[in-house]
């Protein structure tokens, strides 16, 4: 891959989204129409909607979100008048992977079980005693649909009245996985939640988090958010306080960074949340839990540095449940960047496309 894509926007809210609406429009647009399509799609959802279901049910969300985080939505608004597409649209763009949980329990049961289910990022926090510098780690693979790679951008914030950050994330996204200048890191992998409900996206619970100045109100926004959907959020500040999230649409475990590593992929680990989960069948349980142990060995070699956290992410061992997910059928998921963060430092190094056969580029606020 060429080297990633960075954006700087500045400003107040509206103007960073129509900032990034005009130096991205067509691939905005580009990432905007598939991702509807797919919603549309039985295979990913389990309901046949129309494309005005679909922006119906997007509808819905948006009382939710302007009542979360406006600033956010206002974001959104400038993304939305710069491609002229509907703020409809740009949330669904954003929040996709919430958003078809939504339409999963949308009204009834669903008319089939989706046959999408592998979306297989990995996610991992370190403690500072396993450095030689006594700082932690928090970083990720980001795995999604292949098509989805080209997008992929590095998004420089530099907001009126709130911190800078960057967060890796994608064309109209406005933010993924990303760490402000007061040394709050976030990421994410997701969770197939069988209660989704019109509600907030996740993507502005990790810009609301990136608004913070410390951990405890940076968890409170995910806490607090109503959620259309379910991830496992990771959460670290400077000093290595770090927390594990399962946040689905009606409940949340957290679980404090006590051991030294800590790793998840894609499945509930806990009986509240398990409980409201998807029935995943035996492959996608053996590609989480495979993935999450790999990932849990790999981070018991001492001392942890950014090259070690760096070929994790790049880890074949285990075919096609490996931490580098390629692109293979039926499900076409490969892992399309991926990050590492030392908020003590306030070094961010992030990877465009696979981790296996591109190199990071080392970033800073």
């Amino acid at each position: 891959m060429p080297p990633l894509r960075e954006l700087v926007i500045e400003g107040d809210f509206y103007t960073m989204g129509v900032q990034h609406g005009q130096a991205y429009a067509d691939d905005i647009r580009e990432l905007t129409a598939e991702r509807i399509q797919l919603c549309t799609e039985t295979a990913w959802t389990g309901r046949e909607l129309t494309r005005q279901q679909v922006l119906d049910l997007a509808a819905e969300c948006i009382p939710h979100n302007d009542a979360y985080a406006p600033e956010l939505m206002q974001e959104l608004r400038g993304i939305a008048h710069a491609t002229k597409l509907s703020l409809e649209e740009v949330l669904i763009t954003n929040g996709f992977t919430d958003f078809v949980d939504t339409i999963y329990n949308a009204n009834a049961l669903p008319v089939h079980q989706p046959a999408y289910s592998h979306t297989d990022c990995t996610t991992f926090m370190v403690s500072g005693r396993t450095t030689i510098e006594g700082h932690s780690f928090i970083g990720q693979t980001w795995d999604m649909h292949a098509t989805a790679t080209p997008f992929v951008i590095l998004l420089r914030g530099k907001p009126n009245n709130a911190p800078n950050f960057l967060t890796l994330t994608v064309a109209g996204c406005i933010g993924m996985i990303g760490m402000n200048d007061a040394g709050i890191a976030v990421g994410i992998n997701n969770l197939m939640g069988a209660d989704g409900k019109p509600g907030v996206m996740w993507n502005l619970v990790i810009r609301k988090i990136l608004m913070q100045t410390n951990i405890q109100d940076a968890l409170a926004c995910i806490i607090d958010a109503e959620l259309a959907g379910g991830h496992n959020y990771v959460l670290m500040d400077a000093d290595g306080n770090g927390y594990g999230i399962e946040a689905m649409s009606s409940v949340k475990r957290v679980q404090p960074l006590k051991a030294e590593q800590y790793a998840h992929a894609n499945r509930c680990l806990y009986p509240q949340t398990s409980a409201v989960e998807r029935d995943l069948d035996d492959s996608t349980v053996d590609d989480s839990d495979i993935r999450r142990s790999r990932a849990l060995e790999l981070l018991t070699r001492r001392p942890i540095t950014p090259d070690i956290l760096k070929s994790i992410t790049a880890d074949r061992s285990d075919g096609v449940y490996s931490i580098c997910s390629m692109s293979e059928p039926p499900f076409y998921s490969e892992t399309c960047g991926a990050a590492i963060m030392r908020p003590a430092t306030r070094e961010f190094w992030a990877v465009w496309g696979l981790p296996n056969k591109n190199a990071y580029e080392a970033f800073r606020l």
